[in-house]
């Protein structure tokens, strides 16, 4: 069975990332967020942002410690 990609539009997609539009339009002209226009009209595949997601939440857990040995630190 042939399994259907969901493609959202840009207000669709940042309600489900829960960011604004502006924050969006910000990520994309970044190039920090994968998209693909359709026309003149930013689209978004869901398993894409997906994939985003789970990219960028490893992130902020790599770099904790390291920001924590920074704000203890006090010249």
């Amino acid at each position: 069975m042939e399994r259907l990609k969901e493609v959202m539009t840009l207000r669709e997609a940042s309600q489900y990332l829960g960011i604004s539009p502006d924050t969006l339009y910000k990520y994309l002209s970044e190039h920090r967020i994968p998209a693909f226009k359709l026309g003149n009209r930013w689209r978004f595949k869901k398993d894409l942002l997906d994939r985003w997601m789970e990219k960028n939440s490893e992130r902020p857990q790599e770099s904790r410690p390291a920001q924590a040995a920074k704000s203890t630190v006090k010249g």
